[in-house]
């Protein structure tokens, strides 16, 4: 098993405190800055940052659906790491000031892939997928606090 990692940022035209706390609403903002590929979102517990537990199921590809069910921390300032309770998938996200009035948001997803030949494919394929994805978020995250 290989860890396969994917990686996407994005500069925000708004102040880094406004974009973090955007991310970290997982009872308000988040549900809005989803992309399709996101359905069943439930706020189990919390809702504000550290210590949420936040569901959804994340349609990574037509065939690939992962049930998802994330207990968030924020071990320094400006990071939110979202932990998988079903699996072994981390994604951590960093927002840190790019500037006047900008900030430089980045997500950053990790997981243990499979072996073989699908665990190549999945190296392969699978960040640039992600990638795009949390793109679409990331666009959406821009389009949300730069108002």
């Amino acid at each position: 098993m290989a860890q396969v990692e994917a990686t996407t940022e994005r500069v925000v035209a708004a102040d880094a405190e406004k974009v973090f706390d955007a991310l970290a609403d997982y009872s308000g903002t988040r549900r809005k800055l989803l992309p399709e590929h996101f359905s069943e979102y439930e706020v189990r517990e919390g809702g504000d940052g550290e210590g949420t537990l936040v569901h959804w199921k994340l349609q990574a590809t037509s065939k690939r659906v992962r049930d998802c069910l994330l207990e968030v921390t924020e071990p320094t300032d400006g990071q939110l790491v979202e932990k998988d309770r079903n699996s072994s998938m981390v994604t951590t996200w960093t927002v840190t000031p790019a500037g006047e009035g900008k900030s430089r948001v980045v997500v950053s997803t990790v997981w243990n892939g499979a072996g073989g030949i699908g665990g190549f494919f999945e190296k392969t394929f699978a960040p640039k997928g992600l990638g795009r994805i949390y793109d679409a978020l990331l666009a959406n995250l821009a389009t949300e606090v730069e108002k």
